[in-house]
């Protein structure tokens, strides 16, 4: 299992989070973790190149669904940009947008309450790769049930729709230490008998399953 901090738009880097590019960067990232991991990594050779598979969160979800062919269509007229002003808007008013990247050698997807703002009926149109969905009842951060619906009714693909009664967006990552969870309440809080804890155990088994059982 390998994992990343994107530059600029993670917990520890936040620098470019309002910026378009960072929707043109994730996939990016992604792939170069690829490209090392396979040829140059001193672990190669436990890599099964026919067998990788991706879990996504939020924007991560989006990251995972670029990276296996979906095509966002970042028109200022859709998502999150119809009549509302921000750095990003701004960025595609101006048609700063660039080419993203799509990378075949990712064969199966577990994603979890993706960001899906600048996403179409037909941005699903080439995704050929089995995937695992997994839905908050609450949503929250943009992220909202009935648009995490709408991706799980326009995939051209079979997708293993999993709905967590009783969650909210934030509920997807791992157990806040206590240090945090004094810090970080909307991360940290979750619904009133809601196991966070318990939660994860059974999460993290069944995208496990999933990546196993998986076609390839």
């Amino acid at each position: 299992m390998a994992a990343i901090s994107h530059p600029g738009d993670s917990a520890q880097d936040s620098s470019h989070f309002n910026e378009l590019s960072v929707f043109v960067e994730r996939p990016a990232d992604i792939k170069r973790l690829i490209d090392y991991l396979l040829p140059s990594w001193s672990y190669a050779a436990a890599i099964d190149p026919d067998r990788i598979g991706l879990f996504g969160f939020s924007r991560g979800g989006y990251t995972g669904l670029v990276l296996v062919g979906a095509n966002p269509r970042l028109r200022p007229d859709i998502g999150m940009c119809g009549g509302q002003s921000s750095t990003i808007c701004e960025n595609v008013r101006q048609g700063k947008v660039e080419s993203l990247v799509h990378d075949r050698r990712v064969k199966a997807l577990v994603i979890a309450d993706p960001l899906s703002i600048f996403f179409t009926k037909t941005s699903f149109d080439e995704i050929r790769v089995p995937i695992q969905l997994w839905s908050s009842e609450y949503g929250g951060d943009r992220v909202t049930p009935e648009s995490v619906a709408d991706v799980a009714d326009e995939l051209p693909v079979k997708t293993d729709v999993r709905n967590v009664a009783n969650s909210q967006h934030f509920s997807f990552l791992p157990p806040c230490p206590d240090e945090l969870a004094r810090i970080a309440h909307e991360i940290c809080t979750d619904p009133s008998g809601f196991d966070r804890e318990t939660f994860h155990k059974e999460f993290n088994a069944q995208v496990v399953d999933f990546f196993r059982h998986a076609p390839h």
